[in-house]
């Protein structure tokens, strides 16, 4: 079972992409979670199935579309390109695939998160001349916060199992883009690449299920916290 550089390398990497893929995500995610439970616009339910897109869509179509957009010959990949901001066949590319992939998962359990707060916690507390953001910040965010972590929980772990729109838009290059799937699919194409193979299916494995544990575990206490209020 000991890992060899390799293997340690597509998993340090998985580590470092979904790692930012959730951080740079977290703030937009409990944006829009909060936006979708809390307000009325127009363009709601717009909103609602951009976010769930990435779900629905196959994975290719959407690293085809980032690799169209962020590519260093199309307009918004070469400004991008030009501050120094490179995306395609790069890590940070990776990332933002991966982001992209989770941002669904992360907004859904953030969401049902601020839906199960009593409105009348958030009124009562800006009746008494509290600002929106500081109700957001000393009334929901607390209330919340388990089921903000339970989120970001998921979206790393599905961060980590991109896979579809990864290879599409950032390749597979080894020490640079690729990461525990796609390092998997590449010890299935070569001979006597299958035990390699498999140990990282068994790190992949160990991972999910830690993450989707501790995700239930901080969604029953998002419910006793709010139950108890």
């Amino acid at each position: 079972m000991m890992l060899s550089p390799a293997e340690w390398q597509a998993v340090h990497l998985s580590v470092q992409v979904s790692f930012w893929a959730t951080l740079v995500s977290l703030p937009l995610g409990v944006l829009t979670a909060y936006a979708l439970a809390r307000w009325s616009f127009p363009g709601r339910q717009l909103l609602n199935g951009i976010v769930h897109l990435p779900l629905i869509l196959p994975p290719v179509v959407t690293g085809y579309l980032l690799l169209v957009t962020f590519a260093p010959k199309a307009p918004l990949g070469g400004f991008l390109a030009e501050l120094g901001i490179v995306f395609a066949f790069r890590w940070t590319g990776a990332a933002l695939a991966a982001a992209i992939m989770a941002f669904p998962l992360m907004v859904r359990a953030i969401r049902l998160s601020i839906e199960a707060v009593d409105v009348k916690l958030e009124q009562a507390s800006a009746t008494l001349g509290a600002s929106p953001p500081w109700v957001f910040l000393t009334v929901t965010l607390p209330l919340i916060l388990p089921g903000v972590l339970a989120g970001s929980i998921l979206a790393f772990a599905k961060a980590m199992g991109e896979f579809g729109a990864t290879i599409t838009f950032v390749s597979n290059i080894p020490g640079q883009t690729q990461t525990l799937p796609t390092a998997i699919y590449a010890f299935l194409q070569v001979p006597g690449g299958e035990n390699s193979a498999l140990r990282l299916v068994i790190v992949s494995v160990i991972v999910s299920m830690g993450a989707l544990l501790l995700s239930e575990m901080l969604s029953r206490r998002v419910a006793k916290r709010v139950g108890g209020v």
